[in-house]
């Protein structure tokens, strides 16, 4: 047991920076987390397959927030974003849920770019600090608990979608749910600590300095919903078909599973994974592997394969 002790010595944080320094808290959590090179690897691998997702999951997470009318009412107060006419009666095609969706289109886009930047956790900061209402001329306080709840139903959605691909073996779709996990799960502490109290002896009169519009950060557009929101929700949402497995067409070549593994790929005669999920949105989800993809995933197999394990 002494030796143990000896072989794991007992860092030190700093309490204080971890509520003035936001490069110190991410330090910190990428630690806790073992968040590190694997996960940025698998981050890499698993992006083209996350953004495949991106709108089946916007359209989910928006009926989510209409089913109810705590949430809903959210959508008709003004935002500094949006200067658009405003639907009294919501629904998936108003223009200011529609604007919302480019938004969060582009968020979760943003979630598939660099994380070794300090720039992509200095966003997700941000997008917790504007929840909560500072530095907006129409001040917006979303409560927390339906932003957890946001959180986790987008996870819950991408992690089913990952781990039931049809071509991904499993050490590469854990490796993914794991990193991804672990960025969500970041994201959601950069949100509550603008709701809780932790540490405002050392915060308290902190000035923040100019508080930039959505989808700025230090005088630069990091955020573009022309760009990164890709074809409005009405567009995608018409032309889907209730019942289409997501991954249908994704698979030209049967795909064998590892030794010991044969229920990891679904046969062609399976079951869809999203039978009664998520209807017509779902049928967006079909994802195909591209040549460049299958090459990195080749290159790295043994070595994700051992990381993930």
């Amino acid at each position: 047991m002494s030796s143990f002790k000896k072989s794991l010595p007992m860092q030190h944080i700093d309490r204080k920076s971890l509520y003035t320094d936001l490069e110190a808290r991410i330090r910190y959590l990428h630690s806790f987390l073992d968040f590190g090179a694997s996960d940025i690897e698998a981050l890499v691998i698993g992006s083209k397959y996350i953004q495949a997702l991106i709108p089946a999951v916007v359209n989910i997470v928006y009926k989510k927030l209409l089913n109810y009318d705590i949430t809903a009412r959210a959508f008709q107060t003004r935002s500094t974003a949006f200067e658009g006419p405003m639907d009294e009666v919501l629904d998936e095609d108003s223009p200011q849920i529609l604007h919302r969706k480019y938004f969060l289109r582009a968020y979760l886009k943003k979630l598939c770019s660099d994380p070794t930047q300090m720039e992509f956790w200095e966003y997700l900061d941000k997008v917790g600090m504007m929840h909560t209402g500072i530095g907006r001329t129409y001040p917006l306080h979303i409560e927390y608990i339906h932003i957890g709840a946001g959180l986790a139903v987008i996870q819950d959605v991408l992690n089913e979608a990952i781990l039931s691909h049809p071509r991904l073996q499993l050490p590469r779709k854990i490796a993914i749910v794991k990193a991804l996990g672990k960025v969500i799960w970041i994201q959601n502490d950069l949100f509550t600590k603008w709701y809780v109290h932790d540490g405002e002896e050392f915060t308290d009169g902190m000035d923040y300095g100019e508080i930039e519009k959505e989808g700025w950060l230090h005088g630069k557009k990091v955020l573009d919903p022309e760009r990164d929101g890709g074809a409005p929700a009405a567009a995608a949402s018409a032309s889907a078909t209730a019942g289409v497995c997501p991954f249908s067409g994704s698979v030209t070549d049967p795909v064998e599973p590892p030794a010991g593994d044969e229920k990891a790929v679904p046969s062609g005669g399976g079951v869809c994974p999203f039978s009664g999920a998520g209807g017509a949105d779902l049928e967006k989800l079909n994802i195909h592997d591209g040549d460049d993809v299958k090459k990195v995933e080749d290159d790295t197999k043994s070595d994700v394969t051992e990381k993930a394990q």
